[in-house]
């Protein structure tokens, strides 16, 4: 039977939030990117600081055509762009979208949105083009970079493919969801949610969207209809700590079996949330590590990314975790932080980004070959967090 670990968790909570003067919220004891005198791992070169507001990184054109099924698109939140890669040659072109560009979703029809600091961008991914950059109805203050900016984080899009829905972060208090309608390229709504909505995710049939609140604890349970919402807290290490807490939620996965919320936290415990009695119930992980981005294929694997220890004379470094829908795990290790994955349509390849919220980032993701367990990196993109597979 696995032993939590919650009395040296919490003790490493409380220090963490003794000591930081100057913690914001979140992952982070410091405001920004990567931390002074940080080193890329695998002789990486060390990650640019973010580019400042407004400025650009050169995008590189290439001729259009539709996406080659089982290439990816990268959100690149070191530079104003998203990135379009080739599995086996790496990057293959970019596009120019925003600032600090975050979560991204694809649709049926090849358009790509994508959550930047300034609005959300629409690229025709066949022509290789932004389309329009739809601004925010929340005041979210000037456009801006690094883990806390204001702006869109997670981002979802409708079974139907009629509505967008983004997670807008506002700097020091509570974010709202916002409600896209896909055919004008309008906001049409906005729900009050919590704090920094990590992630955003839709219910299979459409019927409720779910935010992600890493800085309130809770995920928001919002109906599409009648954009009702509730508040659902998730916090199997519970509360203490507050914004100086590290064992807070990140990403969510919808168990397709049932509609059940999945999230992980620190490699040790799964939280499962029925979203309509709000009752928790938690499932032993094995892994060890602080954990990020989260995912579930149509069989209802889970795959869970581990960002490296929060002490690391108690915990594992960074890793995947594949986890069968009866429980059993599989950690693969990966070498240095990554923050999101995606999985390849046949299930056998998982691609974790090397972008990170936290300081640590390095360009690139791993290639994780998922029945041999052989893992490669891939230069691509700047910074990438979101990830997804054509």
């Amino acid at each position: 039977m696995t032993k939590f670990r919650r009395a040296s968790r919490t003790a490493r909570v409380l220090v963490a939030a003794a000591v930081s003067v100057v913690l914001l919220a979140g992952c982070a004891q410091v405001s920004g990117g990567a931390s002074a005198g940080a080193t890329s791992p695998a002789g990486l070169s060390p990650t640019t600081a973010p580019p400042t507001a407004g400025s650009s990184m050169t995008a590189t054109p290439v001729p259009a055509g539709r996406p080659a099924p089982g290439s990816l698109l990268l959100s690149d939140f070191g530079s104003d762009t998203v990135t379009f890669v080739d599995p086996v040659k790496g990057a293959t072109g970019s596009v120019m979208v925003g600032t600090a560009p975050y979560g991204l979703v694809v649709g049926a029809d090849g358009r790509a949105w994508v959550a930047t600091a300034e609005g959300v961008a629409v690229v025709d991914t066949a022509t290789r083009q932004r389309l329009a950059l739809v601004p925010y109805r929340t005041d979210t203050g000037p456009a801006g970079t690094g883990e806390y900016r204001g702006g869109g984080m997670g981002i979802a899009l409708s079974p139907d493919g009629g509505r967008v829905y983004v997670g807008v972060n506002v700097p020091g208090g509570n974010g709202t969801l916002e409600v896209i309608d896909t055919a004008t390229r309008k906001v049409t709504d906005t729900v009050p949610v919590g704090r920094r909505p990590f992630d955003v995710d839709v219910s299979g049939d459409g019927k409720e969207v779910y935010v992600t609140n890493h800085d309130s604890f809770d995920v928001t349970v919002v109906t599409a209809g009648t954009l009702a919402a509730r508040r659902i807290e998730v916090a199997p290490y519970g509360t203490e700590g507050g914004l100086g807490s590290w064992l807070k939620p990140h990403y969510t996965a919808v168990r397709p079996s049932d509609g059940r919320l999945l999230l992980p936290f620190e490699g040790e415990r799964l939280a499962v949330v029925d979203p309509r009695t709000g009752r928790t119930t938690i499932e032993p992980m094995t892994a060890n590590t602080h954990q990020h981005g989260a995912t579930v294929t149509p069989d209802g694997t889970l795959f869970a990314v581990g960002t490296g220890p929060i002490d690391p004379a108690g915990d594992e470094g960074p890793s995947l975790t594949v986890r069968t829908p009866g429980g059993a795990e599989r950690v693969y290790p990966l070498d240095g932080p990554h923050e999101d994955v995606a999985v390849s349509k046949d299930g056998r390849t998982a691609y974790v980004t090397g972008g990170f919220t936290r300081d640590g980032s390095w360009d690139g993701l791993s290639v994780v070959d998922l029945d041999s367990g052989d893992t490669r990196r891939l230069a691509a993109g700047s910074r990438p967090l979101g990830v997804v597979v054509f």
